[in-house]
C-alpha cells in the first residue's frame, strides 16, 4: 500500500509539474496571465495619437473585469516611445527580453513599427493590429502579423476618387511625412492620380522636426492646387491648414484616417479644420451601433482617466485589438502562440466597431492566408463644432 500510495503521489505531482511546464513554457503565459505590450507615443509630435495606446488599456482592464479570459488576466505593458524608432527598439526588446510579452497589440506608427518589426517576426511573437495602414505589414507577409488598420493606400483611391470624379478637382498635390507613413501615402496618390490621367502637381516632404509650415504652403500655393492631400500627423496638419488659411491660400484639403478624430483637430486649428475630408475606419463617436454604445459605457466611463476624451483615438485602441481578444477566447484554456495564430486565421467577416474584417483568405502567390484584415472604410467631412458628416457609406477597395 505505501509503495502504491508513493507511485500515486509521483505520478500527480508528475501532472502537475507537467502542467506548470507547459503553461511557462509560452513566454510571456502562465496559469493566470497573459502579457500584451504596446508602445504608442505620450509625448512628441505624434502625442495626439497616444490615446490609441490608452484606449486599449482601458479596453483590457475592462475584459479583466470581467475575470479575464479563460481565467487569465491581460497584463498589459505601454510605454511612450515619443515616435522615436530608436526608443521603440529600446522598450520593446526591454519589455521582451526582460518581462516577456506573449504577443504585441497595436503600436502606433509607421516607423517606429518597421524598427521593430524583425525583431518580433524573427521570435515568431504574434502581432495584431498595428495602429497604421503601411502595406509593409502585409508585403512581404508574415505568419505572425495581423493588420487590422485599412491601408493607406485604400484610403488615398477613395479620397482621389471622390476629389476627381464627383467633386471635380483638376490639380491634386500633397503634403506628406516624410518617412514610410507619408511616402506609402504618396505613392498611392499617385498611382491613382495616373489611373485618372493625372499626375501630382506638388509633392512636399514634411520633416518631423518642422514646425514653420510657410516654405511648405508657398510651394502647394504656387502650384495652384485646388486639392491638396495631407498625409503628415495631426499636428503638421493643424499647422499646414492653420498657415494656409494666412497665406489666403484655399484648397480643399483631405486627409487620412490619421487626422479623423474631429473635436481634436478643431481644437488644435481653433476651429480652421472645418471642412477637411477624411477617410474613417471606425463607427462614429455618436453612432447607435450597440457594440460603440457598450464601450462608451462600460469601458470608457468606467476605466477612462478623467481627462481621456471619448474619441476616434481613443476607441481605436479598442478596435484594433478586438480580433486579438476573440482569437484569445476562441484557442481556449489550452493558450499557446500557434492555437492564437490559427484563430486568428479563421476569422472571417469579422465586424467590431469598424470594417468587415478576414483573414481567412488564401494567396496562392504566397503561401499564406490573408494578413490584411480590413478592408472598409467611408469618407467624412469635418462639420462646425467638431461634427462629422457622413459623405459615403462602406466602401470596399480592391488592393492593390
Amino acid at each position: 500500500m505505501k509503495k502504491t500510495g508513493f507511485w500515486v503521489l509521483a505520478a500527480i505531482v508528475a501532472m502537475v509539474y507537467g502542467l506548470s511546464f507547459n503553461v511557462m513554457a509560452e513566454e510571456g503565459l502562465t496559469g493566470t496571465e497573459i502579457h500584451i505590450g504596446q508602445w504608442g507615443p505620450q509625448t512628441g509630435p505624434a502625442a495626439p495619437w497616444g490615446a490609441v495606446a490608452r484606449g486599449t488599456g482601458d479596453y483590457f482592464k475592462w475584459i479583466n473585469a470581467q475575470g479575464g479570459i479563460h481565467g487569465r488576466k491581460i497584463v498589459y505593458h505601454m510605454f511612450d516611445d515619443a515616435y522615436n524608432p530608436a526608443k521603440t527598439m529600446a522598450g520593446v526588446k526591454e519589455l521582451q527580453e526582460g518581462t516577456g510579452i506573449f504577443a504585441w497589440a497595436c503600436g502606433v506608427g509607421t516607423s517606429p513599427g518597421l524598427a521593430v518589426r524583425d525583431y518580433i517576426r524573427e521570435r515568431k511573437i504574434p502581432w495584431v493590429g498595428p495602429a497604421t495602414g503601411s502595406s509593409h505589414w502585409i508585403t512581404p507577409p508574415d505568419r505572425n502579423l495581423f493588420a487590422v488598420y485599412p491601408l493607406y493606400y485604400i484610403e488615398a483611391k477613395a479620397l482621389v476618387r471622390l476629389g476627381v470624379e464627383e467633386m471635380g478637382f483638376k490639380r491634386v498635390a500633397i503634403a506628406y511625412l516624410n518617412d514610410d507613413y507619408g511616402k506609402n501615402g504618396l505613392e498611392a496618390a499617385r498611382k491613382e492620380l495616373i489611373a485618372h490621367g493625372k499626375k501630382l502637381v506638388a509633392k512636399v516632404p514634411v520633416e518631423l522636426k518642422d514646425q514653420d509650415m510657410k516654405p511648405h504652403v508657398m510651394k502647394l500655393r504656387q502650384s495652384k492646387a485646388d486639392m491638396v492631400l495631407l498625409w503628415v500627423g495631426p499636428v503638421h496638419a493643424a499647422r499646414l491648414v492653420g498657415t494656409a488659411k494666412a497665406m489666403k491660400f484655399a484648397p480643399q484639403f483631405m486627409s487620412t484616417s490619421t487626422c479623423s478624430d474631429f473635436p481634436l483637430m478643431m481644437h488644435i486649428t481653433k476651429g480652421l479644420f472645418q471642412g477637411v475630408i477624411t477617410a474613417s475606419f471606425a463607427e462614429m463617436p455618436d453612432s447607435d451601433l450597440p457594440l460603440m454604445q457598450k464601450y462608451k459605457k462600460e469601458v470608457y466611463e468606467k476605466f477612462a482617466a478623467k481627462d481621456e476624451r471619448w474619441g476616434v483615438f481613443y476607441y481605436a485602441g479598442i478596435l484594433f485589438v478586438e480580433p486579438l481578444v476573440e482569437a484569445l477566447k476562441k484557442a481556449g484554456r489550452d493558450l499557446t502562440r500557434e492555437k492564437l495564430i490559427f484563430e486568428l486565421e479563421k476569422l472571417k467577416g469579422f465586424r467590431g466597431i469598424g470594417g468587415e474584417l478576414s483573414y481567412d483568405i488564401y494567396n496562392p502567390k504566397n503561401g499564406y492566408k490573408s494578413r490584411g484584415g480590413m478592408r472598409e472604410i467611408f469618407l467624412v467631412q469635418c462639420m462646425e463644432g467638431g461634427k462629422a458628416k457622413k459623405l459615403t457609406d462602406w466602401m470596399r477597395i480592391q488592393y492593390p
